[in-house]
């Protein structure tokens, strides 16, 4: 299984995985032309996606949604409250489908299951995303973490996860008190330090490759994102890597 993180942070999210024939996006909170260069970046085409799964319905996690499916019939999965959700945003899609929070879909090579995470919006998910013999975990915009949400993804073998914020960093900046309540809430935003002992607990063998994701750009820094996964990784062989807001990882291959 490939993936790669297309862009992450408050201006755009998203998210490529292919296994196979099967190519599909999770979010696409970019212009429907900047996921277009994102993916010629990487040498995939847009034309290729068989699917686009949608975590929940804040801008920038589907600003891109409606005219890509549009534009190129591609399908558009989510739950009801993210579908309805999103209606002003997204459009008429193509087509979409929905699912039930925690229930898998096949969509060919790929099997993707949601689990809930606990965010402001009307049903938010994270995914595990699975080719029958790896998985990739992408758990963003969530406030906390419950045991369901650890259950859910312990074992994968790829993880994207949510280092949003530096608690000193969000204190001391330009954010009023009531946007600042928002971020450290429950229904906000991991802290650095909340993201780090959350992949403590998550650490095995098989765990190849960790992409610390949803950086604010006016509330934390890359190194300070590292600096925290990097004290609980310790010596473990697995390949740590910021997503950047800018920028398009390389394709990242899980192997089994």
């Amino acid at each position: 299984m490939y993936f790669s993180v297309l862009g992450s942070g408050s201006k755009g999210n998203s998210v490529y995985i292919e296994s196979g024939k099967t190519a599909i996006l999770i979010d696409a909170g970019f212009s429907g032309k900047e996921i277009a260069a994102r993916l010629h970046s990487i040498g995939r085409q847009v034309e290729n996606l068989d699917a686009i799964f949608v975590t929940h319905e804040h801008h920038d996690h589907i600003q891109g949604v409606g005219i890509l499916s549009r534009r190129c019939n591609i399908p558009v999965f989510g739950n009801y409250g993210t579908i309805k959700g999103g209606e002003k945003i997204m459009g008429r899609p193509f087509s979409h489908f929905e699912f039930g929070t925690g229930e898998t879909v096949q969509m060919q090579d790929l099997q993707i299951r949601s689990f809930s995470v606990s965010h402001d919006a009307a049903d938010p998910v994270g995914f595990m995303i699975g080719n029958g013999k790896v998985t990739l975990a992408y758990c963003t915009d969530t406030g906390k973490v419950s045991r369901l949400l650890r259950q859910r993804i312990m074992g994968c073998n790829g993880l994207v996860l949510e280092f949003n914020h530096d608690p000193q960093m969000l204190k001391d900046g330009p954010y009023s008190p009531a946007l600042q309540q928002r971020v450290r809430s429950d229904h906000g935003h991991l802290a650095n330090a909340d993201g780090a002992e959350f992949l403590e607990s998550l650490l095995h063998e098989q765990l190849q490759f960790v992409i610390l994701a949803h950086l604010s750009a006016t509330n934390n820094h890359p190194d300070l994102a590292m600096t925290a996964a990097k004290s609980v990784v310790g010596n473990h062989p697995l390949q740590l890597k910021v997503a950047s807001q800018n920028l398009t990882t390389d394709l990242v291959l899980l192997k089994p």
